[in-house]
């Protein structure tokens, strides 16, 4: 019979980890702060300063509004964003309305249209 009270003690210590685990997770997802990139003027050109004086932390959330006609947003490596170029396998967005989620050191950000990264359409974000 013991052993049968134990088994409930386990799982109801189990079940406790599992809902604290949650709440941390979403206590997290709450705790994130929303940044339109460029503010009101979206994603465009000569934004490398657009950071400047902003603290980002992982799990904030980017959003980059812009013509998807004429514009996209693709997540780089370092080597990316200095050469402008898109390496293979890097996630390309195209919505118009899109929303990133900064994961936890550099984040590298350009527009892979002909010509827009080198006129400046590119962000460089460090988040701790």
């Amino acid at each position: 019979m013991a052993q049968g009270r134990g088994s409930a003690s386990q799982a109801k210590f189990s079940s406790a980890a599992i809902l604290l685990l949650c709440f941390l997770v979403c206590l997290e997802i709450v705790d994130a702060a929303t940044y339109t990139v460029g503010d009101s003027g979206g994603w465009t050109f000569n934004m490398a300063s657009w950071p400047k004086g902003k603290r980002f932390r992982a799990g904030d959330v980017l959003v980059f509004n812009y013509d998807a006609t004429i514009h996209n947003v693709v997540a780089v490596n370092r080597g990316g964003y200095t050469s402008c170029t898109t390496p293979a396998g890097a996630k390309v967005y195209s919505s118009g309305k899109d929303q990133v989620r900064l994961a936890k050191g550099l984040n590298f950000f350009i527009c892979n249209t002909a010509g827009h990264c080198e006129s400046g359409m590119k962000i460089a974000i460090n988040a701790v």
